[in-house]
């Protein structure tokens, strides 16, 4: 009887073992890197910080007092300009709530007396001093021909009129 050979097991792909080893292994540059971090940086060398001499008290004093006596010498600051005072004869209309500028409109509180169209405005405040005649006037959007206590108007003006501008009516 013929005897058969037997057949070789086959081995592990040598390949795939390969891949395992080589995978388990640090790779070169990841050894680089480490010996990179591994070695020690210098630290810097602490420097010492002069000692600060002190001056004598003496010598601030007299450059203090010379200080108070040029405070005390400066005349006092001259008090703010106050604000326009209304020219006789003009009553207190009301006062400016708001001011749109891209209308050129100044909201006003009507405070005492009327104001209609066609009446002139004197319009005070701290930065503001101006006279115009009434050329419109606005209730809720509406066009009004004369405005009454109590009532906040859009009035349409020429200059630039500040919240708390008072408004006065010239006299007629």
């Amino acid at each position: 009887m013929a005897t058969r050979k037997k057949a070789k097991k086959s081995k592990a792909k040598p390949a795939r073992k390969l891949a395992r080893k080589l995978a388990k292994k640090p790779v070169a540059r990841k050894k680089v890197r480490a010996v990179k971090k591994t070695v020690a940086r210098k630290r810097p060398v602490a420097r010492k910080k002069p000692v600060a001499r002190k001056k004598p008290v003496a010598k601030k004093r007299p450059a203090l007092r010379r200080a108070v006596e040029k405070q005390a010498k400066k005349p006092a600051l001259p008090a703010a300009a106050p604000a326009p005072a209304p020219l006789v004869g003009e009553k207190r209309v009301g006062v400016v709530t708001h001011y749109y500028g891209h209308l050129s409109v100044a909201a006003v509180k009507i405070d005492t007396a009327s104001l209609r169209v066609g009446d002139t405005i004197h319009v005070v405040g701290h930065t503001s001093d101006f006279r115009q005649r009434v050329e419109s006037m606005q209730l809720e959007h509406e066009s009004i021909l004369e405005a009454l206590p109590d009532q906040e108007i859009g009035l349409r003006v020429t200059e630039h009129a500040r919240e708390h501008d008072v408004v006065y009516k010239a006299a007629a």
